[in-house]
């Protein structure tokens, strides 16, 4: 190992540059659906002994010093978003003879910009660089900042951050509901990278020590969260979750409209399943009505007379306000729908965190003009909502809906659990097929559930919909392009670890430890050299 270690810090040129993009590639083998978190444990030390050797001009500019260890960074980012994102360009293939020139500034461009983010993490973690443990400690700090910044600058886009690879299985998923993403994201990333130790052997003892007891940690904390009793349910929901496999070259044609309208119609008025009683919430996925209510009226209708007395239907639609669809100051808003038993419009909340390039187009007067629109086919353009608002459910319970990726951000779904007792999730990931996209954005849904210690409730048009409970564990699913409908009773009961504003302390203050320790590790070996 010594030896492999030696040539890869003394690589130089291309062959660092390859080095690091397949290390960075190798990393997405920790991510859903492929979950080999092992694979991190040779892709971190690889890229720390790649920025061993990422040494630039001793007597040059700070830029010339550093810029080895950016360009590291971002070749190991370029690889790691490349191969994670690649799926992206299955979008600009639904309609392949609209879209199709835009598939290498997609799959190539994305990752080109999001390597930056890695890029930065290397050049802060080689500022506090030393040949010891330190360095495993700048790194982590480096990443944990970088991967904080990217879920909100130039929009956010939090995306496959490091720490999922640590959370495969609920076992492994319970500390983020004490440390968040924040602080998952740096200890995964000092416990993949502490290998390394073992090529100069320096601090190797303290290096195990600390990886068996925060491994240990990790796994026992989960053990234990998963086998204590659950707080007795004061209440229950019964559930119907429909997903109706819609083929998106179908969506929005206005011959068949009335076929997927019936879908799902006659998947939500089913039998209950054996076992369960008539479901009193039934959820349909994103924008999954074909057409605006304001256009057909006798839709309400219909949907008055499926659902039963006591029922409702949350439903995801698109709403139009200011006019007629023919008028040129309509607006329109990616929404979801409260009707109930009567056919009835009680509540809408709509999504407040638009896709750039998919349901709007940043700078957009200015794009225009060199003829880019939106990347990703749809009815209309979408505003933004202003905010967001619980729903009131049958029973007083109160579920807070996200639309589609919207439930990616940590901070966005910081649920009280005083405010609302379910997190509802609507998205159509029918854009990407059967490809990793959907099961990593199930993932991520799946771990806000753990952090805020509520059900969580999610509705695909071709899957992932499922019923998750508050510790991330799957009580029903359908896969990806099932069609049908899921019933499930939800016990209403759970409760946060720890509130969302001291997950996000308790993140920072693990984030700045290993900065300082990285930080004091730097200051001592310049001491000892001078």
């Amino acid at each position: 190992m010594e030896r492999l270690a030696g040539r890869i810090i003394l690589l130089w040129g291309w062959r660092r540059a390859l080095v690091a993009f397949l290390a960075g590639a190798l990393a997405v083998l920790g991510q859903a659906p492929y979950d080999f978190f092992a694979a991190c444990f040779i892709s971190f030390p690889l890229l720390v002994w790649l920025l061993d050797g990422a040494t630039g001009e001793a007597s040059g500019s700070l830029f010339r010093r550093l810029r080895p260890a950016f360009a590291v960074g971002w070749w190991f980012g370029f690889g790691y978003f490349l191969a994670g994102l690649w799926w992206i360009g299955s979008a600009l293939l639904v309609e392949a003879d609209e879209f199709a020139w835009a598939l290498p500034f997609a799959v190539v461009g994305i990752p080109f910009a999001l390597a930056f983010f890695y890029g930065f993490a290397t050049l802060v973690a080689r500022l506090l660089w030393s040949s010891d443990i330190g360095r495993i400690a700048a790194l982590a700090f480096g990443f944990g900042l970088t991967e904080w910044l990217r879920g909100f600058l130039f929009t956010g886009f939090p995306w496959n951050a490091i720490g999922y690879a640590a959370m495969p299985v609920p076992l492994l998923m319970q500390s983020v509901s004490v440390t968040g993403m924040i602080g998952m994201n740096v200890l995964a990333v000092f416990l993949f990278s502490l290998p390394a130790l073992l090529v100069a052997r320096r601090h190797l003892r303290l290096g195990a020590a600390l990886f068996v007891l925060l491994a240990s940690a990790h796994v026992g904390f989960g053990y234990i969260r998963l086998a204590a009793p659950e707080k007795p349910a004061e209440r229950s929901l019964d559930v119907r979750i429909v997903q109706p496999a819609v083929d998106l070259s179908e969506k929005w044609d206005a011959s068949v409209r009335d076929r997927i309208f019936a879908t799902l119609l006659g998947l939500s008025a089913k039998a209950p399943d054996p076992g369960h009683g008539k479901p009193q919430l039934i959820l349909w996925p994103e924008t999954s009505v074909p057409f605006l209510f304001t256009e057909r009226p006798d839709a309400l209708t219909a949907l008055g007379d499926m659902l039963a007395d006591g029922q409702m239907l949350i439903a995801g639609v698109v709403r139009e306000e200011g006019g007629s669809a023919a008028s040129t100051d309509s607006r329109y808003y990616n929404s979801v729908v409260a009707i109930n038993d009567r056919g009835e419009i009680t509540d809408a909340v709509d999504k407040v965190h638009l896709v750039p390039f998919g349901e709007y187009l940043p700078f957009g007067d200015l794009l225009n003009r060199f003829g880019i629109a939106q990347l990703v086919a749809g009815p209309v353009t979408f505003a933004a909502g202003n905010e967001r608002h619980a729903i009131s459910l049958p029973g007083g319970i109160r579920a807070l809906p996200f639309i589609c990726y919207e439930v990616i951000f940590p901070d966005l779904v910081a649920v009280d659990a005083t405010s609302a007792q379910l997190i509802v999730n609507v998205t159509n990931d029918a854009w990407f097929g059967d490809t990793p996209g959907p099961y990593q954005h199930f993932r991520q849904a799946q771990i806000r559930a753990v952090e805020n210690g509520l059900p969580l409730l999610r509705a695909a048009n071709n899957g992932i919909s499922a019923v998750v409970d508050p510790r991330g564990r799957i009580v029903d699913a359908l896969a990806i392009d099932a069609r049908g409908a899921i019933d499930v009773k939800v016990p209403i009961s759970g409760q946060a670890v720890v509130s969302s504003a001291q997950r996000r302390i308790n993140g920072m203050l693990i984030m700045l430890l290993f900065a300082l320790v990285g930080a004091l590790l730097n200051v001592r070996q310049r001491l000892r050299v001078n």
